[in-house]
């Protein structure tokens, strides 16, 4: 039997990402999003929604332009301070040790350690409650040579993506392997 949780935020899993951008003043900076997904194959576009109160939002609004640094297990505790505090009061990159990186195709920096780098020009917005949708445009997709499963497709076994659990406030990370995608369901399809 199933229980009723009420309307809360308990999709599983959301993602853990570090959306970069300059602040208003130029210095980078970059905090955790776990709101967020492609939302369009064509043009290739993903969303991150963030309150506009975060320090972050105003740089993606002064330069129409973000990165998202995909958060690897392996810097778990790193990712997870990019949440905890602000740009405006900290530098997280001097206290976590990361290098923020310059793009070479959009306005904003993304965080040289983690394996998998999506660069976005930003190219709509929505109001939703206390959020706001960020609508970005993919420029560019850049992931460490090593992790990539073909030489074309990131690797999620190598790149270890984190993923959060709502509700629990739990990170986690990509297991295994259980088939492949238009494919094992084809048992299904009539002949």
């Amino acid at each position: 039997m199933k229980k009723s949780l009420g309307p809360k935020t308990l999709a599983q899993p959301t993602p853990v990402w570090a959306v970069g951008a300059y602040a208003e003043d130029g210095k980078p900076n970059a905090m955790i999003a776990a709101w967020g997904g492609i939302c369009s194959s064509d043009p290739a576009s993903l969303t991150v929604s963030l309150r506009p109160s975060r320090y972050t939002y105003a740089g993606i609004m002064k330069h129409k332009a973000f990165t998202v640094s995909v958060c690897p297990e392996y810097l778990a505790a790193e990712s997870d301070y990019l949440g905890m505090v602000s740009g405006k009061n900290e530098d997280k990159f001097a206290a976590t040790g990361l290098t923020p990186t310059k793009s070479d195709c959009v306005n904003a920096p993304y965080i040289e350690e983690f394996p998998l780098i999506i660069e976005c020009e930003l190219t709509g917005t929505y109001e939703q409650g206390i959020h706001t949708l960020l609508i970005g445009e993919i420029k560019d997709v850049k992931c460490d040579e090593d992790k990539l499963i073909d030489g074309q497709h990131p690797d999620p076994d190598k790149v270890l993506p984190l993923i959060f659990s709502p509700g629990t406030r739990a990170y986690h990370t990509v297991s295994k392997f259980v088939g492949q995608g238009f494919s094992i369901g084809k048992k299904f399809m009539k002949k």
